[in-house]
């Protein structure tokens, strides 16, 4: 870890990417895999165009009781050291898979988020976008002004990630000093290839999980524990 913490220290361009791992530390549940189940139901079923398009009523409940679960949730040490680090790297970004907007509420400032933003509504009729932080929601599906309903501003399966956001995180991850992996199992692409660009430029690459990932074995210092222990510790100067 001492020498992680020397690139940190010396590093005038970090890139991070975080993903489920580092929300689980706060208590917001991953929606995948076999403990991910909402009543019958599997993240894979409602998190698609298809079944909003089929039933915009029972997936906007899933989101809605997300919604109300994150709401209760805090930052965690990790969201909160990922901000100081930050505050004190000239070029800074953070890239994360998450929705649940704790890099936000930690402070964090520079986020690009790829997977979108639960806390986002963006209407299906007319495009227009805006945030709602109310839970639970009055109604559902939330109403746009135009009549038409909104849907949550996130990426679903099968839909494309933001360009605009996913350029700048690949531009991120080529031009970085040191890339922090913290989280998340390196399994979900097409995110999960920015560890492969970040190595190609040359950067060192800093991984933090509670197990093993297919990345463990190649980047420069695989740390395995919680987050909210070990970024504290990794960012002191």
């Amino acid at each position: 870890m001492q020498a992680a913490r020397e690139w940190l220290a010396k590093a005038r361009s970090v890139a991070v990417l975080t993903g489920a791992g580092i929300s689980a530390e706060s208590g917001i549940p991953t929606f995948r895999g076999g403990g991910g189940l909402w009543k019958q139901f599997r993240a894979e079923d409602l998190a698609t165009p298809q079944a909003f398009a089929r039933d915009p009523v029972t997936v906007w409940e899933w989101y809605d009781w997300r919604r109300c679960l994150i709401a209760r949730a805090q930052p965690n040490p990790a969201h909160l050291a990922l901000a100081e680090l930050e505050n004190r790297t000239p070029r800074f970004s953070l890239i994360t898979q998450n929705v649940d907007g704790l890099h936000d509420r930690a402070g964090s400032r520079r986020i690009l988020k790829v997977h979108g933003d639960i806390w986002r509504l963006r209407c299906a009729a007319c495009g227009k976008e805006w945030d709602d932080y109310t839970c639970p929601l009055p109604q559902l599906p939330p109403p746009c002004s135009c009549g038409g309903m909104a849907r949550p501003g996130v990426v679903w399966f099968g839909e494309a990630l933001p360009a605009d956001v996913w350029t700048a995180a690949g531009q991120a991850a080529a031009s970085c000093e040191v890339f922090l992996v913290i989280g998340t199992s390196a399994l979900v692409y097409p995110a999960a290839g920015l560890v492969t660009v970040a190595e190609g430029a040359g950067a060192r690459v800093i991984e933090i999980n509670l197990e093993r990932t297919p990345y463990s074995g190649q980047v420069d210092c695989s740390l395995q524990g919680k987050a909210g222990e070990l970024l504290p510790e990794l960012i002191k100067s």
